[in-house]
């Protein structure tokens, strides 16, 4: 176990909870805006106290309320990837890179270390160009070669790709991915974005209003998410309450009971359904629907439809259909199995 995390901090509306653990590879904090992902990482470098709880790093304590341990940001040995990079704009490559290794004199060894990082970051040949001269996926490589620069004991990243155009953001995710196989200690990876998480992340942690809603590896939470905050954070539109009924499972305002195939958890609330798990349908094996809407996508189709005889104060359900050079959908009957069917608890 690299890094042990019991926080509490007061933030405005609620108090920030979190208790987490890291187990090798990339864990993931998956939240919305405002949850309390970067405060959590603030905490952990110091850059924020937490109001209450302990910090543990490598067996090394850095923070703790009870003894009054509060290790400074220097010392912490954690390497902090910003949002916006914080790249000195009137520093070159090489300059930025060696404000991470400023507690190296020899200015022979500095050299060496910040050609090697260079060298190993791809950025040969930019060593003495200013960020405004970079392009975004050398501005994160520099960034991320000042991180490593001085081997931290955990490395973390607060939504690396929040502000890039989904083009930069897909290749500078390709990049990072691999610029990763580098550090072969834990890192922290603070987003909102689900591929983000499902692309980089091995182990995810699911945060909402300050505490941890649920926790997993990235394909338990995407393939089976326990909860209605990781359906939704994971991608799932079509979501209603539910109730236990017997050994059946009834959502009223699809007016739908089916039996689980699976046992359901005691504390049931909600069923989720993702876009992509309706099938076309006759009417002895589904349910009649009625579409109301098609929205066409460059690959598929996303119809908006209703089930008859749906609640009508209910919102209406979700389904995507692969292009495949076919005409928009218009199925008057759709069904979903059971086992494409989520039981969301409380």
């Amino acid at each position: 176990m690299s890094l042990s995390v019991h926080i509490e901090k007061k933030l405005g509306a609620f108090t920030l909870s979190v208790h987490l653990e890291t187990n090798g590879g990339v864990l993931g904090i998956l939240g919305a805006s405002g949850s309390g992902k970067s405060k959590t990482l603030q905490c952990i470098a110091g850059i924020e106290t937490p109001d209450a709880g302990r910090i543990v790093l490598n067996d090394r304590v850095l923070f703790d309320s009870r003894s009054r341990t509060d290790v400074s940001v220097q010392n912490r040995h954690i390497g902090y990837l910003f949002q916006n990079y914080a790249l000195f704009p009137h520093m070159t490559v090489a300059e930025n890179i060696s404000c991470g290794i400023r507690h190296i004199r020899d200015k022979r060894k500095r050299r060496q270390r910040v050609g090697d990082m260079i060298e190993r970051m791809h950025l040969t040949g930019l060593a003495d160009q200013r960020p405004g001269q970079l392009s975004g996926g050398q501005q994160q490589r520099t960034a991320l070669a000042r991180c490593l620069i001085n081997e931290p004991d955990i490395l973390l990243l607060d939504e690396p790709f929040s502000a890039l155009d989904t083009w930069l953001k897909e290749q500078l995710l390709a990049d990072l991915k691999q610029l990763l196989t580098y550090y072969d200690k834990d890192v922290l990876l603070v987003t909102h974005n689900r591929d983000e998480a499902y692309q980089l992340c091995q182990h995810i942690v699911v945060l909402e209003d300050g505490h941890v809603d649920s926790a997993g590896t990235v394909q338990d939470i995407f393939s089976a998410p326990p909860t209605r905050a990781a359906a939704v954070l994971t991608g799932c539109r079509n979501m209603a309450p539910a109730r236990l009924m017997g050994g059946d499972v009834f959502v009223p305002d699809w007016n739908l009971r089916f039996h689980p195939d699976r046992p359901a958890p005691p504390d049931l609330c909600a069923v989720a359904i993702r876009e992509q798990s309706f099938v076309p349908a006759c009417e002895d094996n589904g349910r009649a629907v009625l579409i109301e809407t098609v929205l066409e996508r460059p690959f598929s189709w996303l119809v908006q439809f209703r089930y008859r005889g749906q609640a009508a104060e209910s919102p209406s359900l979700w389904w995507q259909v692969d292009k495949n050079g076919q005409r928009p959908p218009q199925a008057a009957f759709l069904s979903v199995s059971s086992r494409d069917i989520l039981l969301l608890h409380t």
